[in-house]
């Protein structure tokens, strides 16, 4: 007697209710495949590595922990336009707008500015499109060998603008490096 069973991927497959012998119901041959898995498992190279003197080699497509660039005078780029937001699909990333006062035109280049940018990390799948979504080139995932550190506590792991900003320093590194160029 069989029945026909529908599967996830529209194919139909045949399935059987056939009665098991005594011999079947030992389950000698699906134990001894098992345990023929796993010996051969023994004599496989391992994978593990000793991690704090071997650092496993990256690809070179990988993206690290996330950061707000800044241009060459050190103003942010972000403009809180949301569209970073929007094309999360973890809807990790919020934020809230604000415009910028006359005094803070040094640190800003548009008149609006992302008063609170946060990234919850824990939510966070690192699929870039955060970074092809923003207009002003403001959010980049490093391609540095930066990890997300380990920390303990959910609130840690929300990262704001004092941890995603670049710091001024490094901006003004870059900038001379594009100007040499």
């Amino acid at each position: 007697m069989s029945i026909q069973a529908m599967s996830l991927s529209g194919r139909k497959k045949e399935v059987s209710n056939k009665k098991m012998t005594f011999v079947e119901s030992l389950y000698l041959w699906t134990i001894l495949k098992g345990m023929m898995i796993t010996i051969s498992h023994l004599f496989t190279r391992k994978v593990t590595i000793k991690y704090p003197e071997e650092v496993r080699e990256r690809s070179v497509v990988y993206r690290g922990q996330h950061s707000l660039k800044r241009d060459e005078q050190g103003r942010e780029n972000c403009t809180a336009c949301g569209l970073c937001a929007l094309s999360c699909p973890a809807e990790a990333i919020t934020m809230t707008a604000a415009e910028r006062l006359p005094s803070e035109k040094h640190l800003y280049r548009e008149e609006k500015y992302a008063k609170v940018y946060e990234i919850n990390m824990l939510r966070c799948i690192f699929c870039g499109l955060c970074e092809e979504a923003c207009p002003k080139d403001a959010v980049y995932l490093t391609e540095s060998k930066v990890l997300v550190p380990s920390m303990y506590d959910r609130e840690d792991f929300i990262f704001g603008k004092d941890k995603l900003v670049m710091p001024l320093t490094q901006a003004m590194k870059n900038a001379q490096l594009n100007n040499a160029n």
